[in-house]
């Protein structure tokens, strides 16, 4: 298989009967016509406010008042979308339930501690309405911060919906995660009501988290209410006085659709917290609002997916990764999703196909990972399972190959429409992808995303085509972050985005972007980890392994390798008279895993000679990388810029021997 090769041409009628070729009717009708997709791009970045105001009539978006303007200035970062506008996004994500039909599904769940379940959309709506009067009785007011520890199961999902139907501002953290990594995001947010599941089961394992609840609790201090999920022992009850009883907030009585006041906010109200974790400091708390992250998932879902009241989203994912707020965007359609709670291989490594035929899910997500995990285990799933439902795969996490866009193709259905998104936490969403006008080519991104000006840029500022450079956006997108908490003066957001090209947003990957708008990702190009799709802080580790003894400094790189594997080696200088042995390297492991995650354990542990440091104090996180990707090292970083030139020699001799051959 080689890179580029055509593999799947959308069959005519679809793609005229498709929402994004419906959209382009639409805009003809208001004066804008297009022939190509690639023209429909060009004119949403070079007209930003005419596409956006589009997008905000085609898809009917409901404000309490008219906005003033779509963006005040062409600015980053500072952007200022839809100002007068008066939105709710759980009001939109809701808004298909009045239309839905008696008993439709709005999500299909299943988990290694519940069988295979439906919940509909009346059934989803009620439950989110009490929830919020709950919530409102419980003091909690627009703005105040609501953090949940909890699994990716149905009553998180209400849980989020909830929170933002009044106003309050959402956060999560996955229950794999420990204490210290759960708390040092949510202490920078100040949460006044937590919400916890006291354990979880994966791969047939059962997890009690009371004692991580426990120190997250006496962690953060601005707790004033805590809801207990009782999910790994039903009968469990939270051992803290005052404590909320899931079960006892749901048992009100129903709350009617025309009771319920959505708080309809600003366009600068917070939505929700994400984090995305850097190689310094604490993880970057993100924060987006209602009205930028609903344009640009009514966008994408309605037309990047071709979504609508007929789709069913499964994306196996955690609530700790930004891909359980974008898999849940798909209601804004009236689509339905579907909820895995465990392993992805668990009994089975075909589990997550079976979940796919069993709910009849019509867009799947997977990884190159997950195809390399198909491939080994020799599985075909068109010989398996009845797909007949299937139409998209979303193949995201990683740089994708040739051959894990060929295997759907090849092992799945011959008429599928393989996607590649590539974006990220910081704007929830995608950059680059697919559209259901386009062709397939095998390794190939189809696109660029509507409304995301993306180009690849050399060093000097350039842009390049069929080149690799930096993956840069040069026009503002709505759903950008209106801030990072705690950042005075946007010190830290212009610092991560925006200072290597002033005033250009700088994503952090490579980029190839080829002749006719296909595009490549070749892994990040900044320091951040990239672990099997989720995005780790190198600061993350750190703050871990310098707490043993044995260690006096460290250094941890990810290399993305072809057919979605991961490196992650972990380079520790240790104290004077400690020895790197079996004994220390699980020390450091379970370390790791305990008060970060399975994701933050490395592949291999290696002791050196000396981290390398620049002149200015800053860890050589990124040439070292590169040097073990096999690229020269003169060509990666300037001795004299090093406070020991000779630091790097170590991991230049280990490069050459992983790889058996010159570096």
């Amino acid at each position: 298989m080689t890179e580029g090769q055509l593999l799947w041409t959308p069959d005519p009628e679809a793609a005229r009967n498709s929402s994004v070729a419906r959209f382009m009717r639409y805009l003809s009708e208001r004066g804008h016509t297009f022939s190509t997709y690639d023209e429909l791009w060009r004119w949403s970045v070079s007209e930003l406010e005419s596409f956006w105001a589009a997008i905000w009539d085609y898809f009917d978006v409901q404000s309490a008042q008219p906005y003033e303007r779509v963006l005040d200035e062409r600015v980053m970062p500072g952007a200022v979308w839809f100002r007068g506008s008066l939105v709710n996004y759980a009001e939109h994500m809701l808004r298909y339930e009045a239309k839905a039909a008696p008993g439709e599904t709005a999500i299909v769940h299943r988990s290694e501690l519940r069988p295979l379940a439906e919940m509909s959309w009346p059934e989803l709506g009620s439950a989110v309405r009490v929830l919020g009067t709950r919530l409102r009785e419980l003091g909690v007011r627009p703005g105040d911060k609501v953090a949940a520890y909890m699994p990716n199961i149905p009553e998180t999902v209400v849980a989020m919906l909830a929170t933002t139907a009044i106003g309050a501002v959402w956060s999560s953290a996955a229950p794999e995660f420990g204490a210290r990594t759960v708390i040092d995001r949510f202490s920078q947010i100040e949460p006044t009501v937590l919400l916890v599941a006291d354990g979880y089961r994966f791969g047939g394992k059962d997890f009690d988290r009371r004692g991580e609840i426990e120190a997250i609790r006496a962690g953060l201090p601005t707790v004033r209410d805590i809801v207990w999920l009782p999910y790994l022992d039903a009968g469990s009850r939270a051992p803290y006085p005052g404590a909320h009883l899931w079960t006892d907030l749901l048992a009100g009585a129903p709350v009617e659709r025309d009771a319920f006041v959505y708080e309809r906010v600003a366009h600068d109200h917070p939505l929700w917290v994400l984090f995305s974790s850097g190689t310094t400091g604490l993880p970057k708390p993100i924060v987006h609002g209602h009205v930028g992250v609903l344009v640009e998932h009514l966008k994408s879902t309605g037309l990047g997916q071709d979504q609508g009241a007929d789709a069913r989203m499964f994306f196996y994912t955690t609530t700790g990764w930004m891909m359980f707020n974008a898999l849940l965007s798909a209601l804004l359609q009236g689509s339905s999703v579907v909820l895995y709670d465990g392993h992805p291989a668990y009994p089975t490594p075909a589990l997550l196909w079976q979940l796919a035929a069993d709910s009849s899910a019509t867009l799947f997500g997977a990884s190159p990972t997950f195809v390399q995990m198909m491939r080994k285990a020799g599985i075909v799933p068109r010989e398996r399972f009845d797909l007949s439902a299937l139409r998209t795969v979303l193949l995201t996490g990683s740089p994708v190959t040739p051959e894990s866009t060929a295997w759907f193709y090849e092992n799945v259905k011959d008429d599928l429409w393989v996607t590649s998104p590539s974006g990220g936490t910081e704007l929830c969403a995608g950059l680059v992808g697919g559209s259901s006008l386009l062709p397939v080519y095998a390794g190939e991104i189809q696109t660029r995303l509507l409304g995301m000006d993306v180009h690849a840029w050399n060093q000097d500022g350039k842009e390049v085509i069929n080149e690799v450079g930096e993956l840069v956006v040069t026009s503002p997108a709505p759903s950008m972050p209106l801030y990072f908490m705690n950042d005075p003066g946007d010190a830290r957001y212009r610092e991560t985005y925006f200072d290597y090209f002033p005033g250009v947003w700088r994503h952090g990957d490579f980029i190839k972007i080829n002749e006719r708008g296909g595009c490549f990702i070749y892994g990040r190009s900044d320091s951040t980890l990239n672990r099997y799709g989720v995005r780790i802080g190198s600061a993350e580790i750190y703050r871990v392994v310098d707490q043993l003894d044995e260690v006096a400094d460290s250094l941890i790189v990810c290399l993305e390798l072809p057919e979605g594997d991961f490196y992650m080696p972990l380079f520790v200088l240790l104290a004077d008279g400690a020895v790197l042995d079996d004994a220390l390297r699980q020390r450091i492991g379970a370390k790791l895993r305990s008060e970060g995650s399975p994701r933050h354990v490395p592949d291999e542990v290696h002791a050196v000679d000396a981290i390398p440091y620049t002149l200015t104090g800053k860890k050589m996180e990124i040439p070292v990388r590169r040097i073990l990707a096999g690229m020269a090292p003169e060509k990666v970083a300037s001795r004299e810029a090093m406070m020991q030139p000779a630091a790097l020699d170590w991991f230049i001799s280990f490069a050459r021997e992983r790889r058996g051959a010159k570096v």
